[in-house]
């Protein structure tokens, strides 16, 4: 068995592959390599997958050196990465002396379209291609609470289900075809939709005298509040925006779902509406920030100064530290 941090799992006798190490990937490589799978990592800037060696990964230099592999898992930034990964000069499905291997698992987001072309693409060449998109960033992949969503051959989801379940806490398997993709593009937009509302009413708390922190409280606690609520709270308190998920991505996922309300002849106000405040995110020149950097475009267009707070506030995945004295008066 596997140990995970939900309990022990089912071995699999795969060997396993990982492409592409930014912050998700690493993460994400690093819980399979921890619970003591035998992972062979690569990264097109080298240095990014180096420090999965400390936790007992293979670091290769090339993708040559993951062909061999039964399942590469891959994690990159957007469907041009993706095809280069697998179809690129030196790609995984690259002809050579090696195969290519058995199974790519692609845990990245890219248009349903761009999957079919590639899910294709494998099975050309003998591979099997799932789509296995995920729910949340680099600290709930650390916390064991990843969300995956599985699309695909049924018969290779099974065979990599016990590898799945070492990196996420749940896995949903949405069907043979390319489902997942439509499932994470929609649930991108309701990640944005979601921290616009949150920007939103807390710069309307605040304006009318309420602190950032009551009011995000308040919420958390209540039937509104929810796991995500509660992990965006310590950016939009303390306005600390090292980036877990950037407006630049973002704005990608967005484009990504207008499309697809375009195909599907579903209109998207809100969708629409929140891509216009990702998009004066990225033209304001903070589009490298944390997407919780919507409050910020909110403050400044209600003409609010926010006020500072640099308390400690749970993210609902750790524990805030108490304060020093507790019982002291202030």
């Amino acid at each position: 068995m596997y140990e995970s941090s939900e309990g022990p799992v089912e071995r699999c006798d795969l060997s396993v592959g990982w492409a592409g190490t930014g912050r998700m990937g690493v993460a994400m490589a690093r819980r399979l390599a921890e619970a003591g799978v035998a992972v062979a990592a690569w990264n097109r800037t080298a240095e990014r997958a180096a420090p999965l060696a400390a936790y007992g990964a293979e670091v290769v230099g090339s993708l040559a050196g993951l062909r061999s592999r039964d399942v590469v898992f891959t994690m990159v930034a957007d469907e041009g990465a993706l095809e280069r990964v697998l179809l690129g000069e030196d790609g995984l499905l690259r002809a050579g002396p090696d195969r290519g291997p058995g199974i790519v698992v692609d845990c990245s987001t890219v248009s349903p379209g761009a999957s079919r072309a590639l899910q294709k693409a494998c099975a050309e060449r003998g591979t099997a291609f799932l789509a296995a998109p995920v729910s949340g960033n680099a600290k709930a992949v650390a916390a064991g609470r990843l969300g995956v969503v599985v699309s695909g051959p049924r018969a290779a989801y099974e065979r990599v289900a016990p590898l799945l379940r070492l990196v996420g806490r749940s896995v949903t398997y949405a069907g043979k075809g390319d489902s997942a993709r439509l499932v994470k593009i929609a649930h991108n937009l309701v990640l944005g939709i979601v921290t616009q509302a949150l920007a939103e009413t807390a710069v309307l708390a605040e304006k009318g005298g309420v602190p950032r922190r009551a009011y995000l409280e308040f919420l958390n606690d209540s039937v509104l509040g929810s796991e995500f609520t509660r992990y965006k709270t310590p950016a939009l308190v303390s306005r600390d925006y090292t980036p877990t998920f950037t407006p630049v991505l973002l704005r990608k996922d967005f484009d990504l779902g207008l499309d697809a309300g375009r195909a599907l002849d579903v209109p998207l106000p809100l969708a629409a509406a929140t891509a216009q405040l990702v998009q004066s995110c990225v033209s304001t020149g903070r589009g490298a920030a944390d997407f919780a950097v919507l409050l910020e475009l909110q403050a400044a267009a209600s003409g609010l100064t926010l006020a500072p707070d640099d308390g400690a506030v749970s993210d609902g995945l750790t524990t805030a530290p108490e304060p020093e004295n507790p019982g002291a008066p202030s």
